[in-house]
């Protein structure tokens, strides 16, 4: 009888130990998200109140503060024309990097690594004093050159990856039907790279939008984005409006998010970064 039971007894134990990991996994995630969203709606909350008195008093404050707005809609400005602009520069690079043989290849690829290798505070105050002294110090155009440090990896090493894993027998046979090199590239070769392309700008657009360290001392005082504006409002005012602008700082990400799942493949990445 007791041959019997011990089996059980065992798969029972490990459902039991896989669900308690799983339940610590869950509440280690999402814990300080479901924190985040009551502290949003906390009117008062008061020892020794288990909940907050809810209220949508510090949405009214956040949304009705002038400075809010206009950091949303350079945020909205900046971090596109970032992406944007990477887009233009990387992506033919990327497929130079893919198809084609020149010196230090490999040399150069690894280079757009070295902002990601050292703490950035250092790197942005470098830029810093180069946009100073061409004047581009509290100007738009000094934001995006900020936030094109945060994108150029992602615009640079998926592509490259996604290139690469094309297979060039049906650009071979595209060209042995008579389509000519650019009538290939853009009827066979994009196409089938789109989706990689199009997960390196959604990160590339996460990380600008994100971006607050170069931003805070390129931009200030008057080219704020979200990220840099919720500093002031942190260090300002109570908890509540911290927690009410960082929901509003996730939303254009969750939307983007969820609008591009269907390319989020765990292939595209890896190929980015298999090189």
């Amino acid at each position: 009888m007791t041959g019997v039971l011990w089996p059980w007894a065992a798969a029972v134990f490990r459902r039991a130990v896989g669900a308690a990991a799983l339940l610590a996994l869950a509440s280690f995630i999402l814990g300080p998200l479901l924190t985040l969203l009551v502290w949003a709606f906390a009117g008062t909350w008061l020892f020794p109140n288990l909940l907050p008195e809810f209220s949508l008093r510090w949405w009214t404050f956040v949304l009705g503060n002038a400075d809010v707005g206009k950091a949303i809609r350079m945020s909205l400005l900046s971090a596109p024309t970032a992406t944007l602009i990477s887009a233009v520069i990387c992506i033919p690079a990327a497929y130079a990097f893919a198809r084609l043989e020149f010196p230090a290849k490999r040399a150069l690829l690894l280079s757009f690594l070295s902002a990601n290798a050292f703490p950035k505070i250092g790197l942005y105050v470098s830029i810093a004093t180069l946009l100073y002294r061409l004047d581009l110090m509290d100007t738009f155009t000094g934001v995006v050159l900020i936030q094109l440090v945060n994108t150029l990896l992602f615009m640079i090493w998926i592509p490259t990856g996604t290139f690469r894993g094309i297979n060039r027998n049906l650009e071979e046979a595209a060209r042995d039907a008579g389509a000519g090199p650019l009538r290939t590239f853009f009827q066979i070769t994009l196409p089938i790279a789109l989706p990689g392309i199009i997960v390196a700008g959604l990160f590339a657009f996460i990380a600008a939008f994100d971006e607050a360290q170069g931003t805070l001392i390129v931009g200030t005082p008057n080219h704020m984005t979200m990220p840099v504006l919720m500093y002031n409002l942190v260090l300002s005012y109570p908890q509540p409006v911290g927690a009410v602008f960082s929901i509003l700082l996730s939303l254009p990400s969750l939307v983007l998010l969820l609008f591009a799942q269907r390319y989020l493949r765990a292939g595209y990445l890896a190929a980015g970064y298999s090189l």
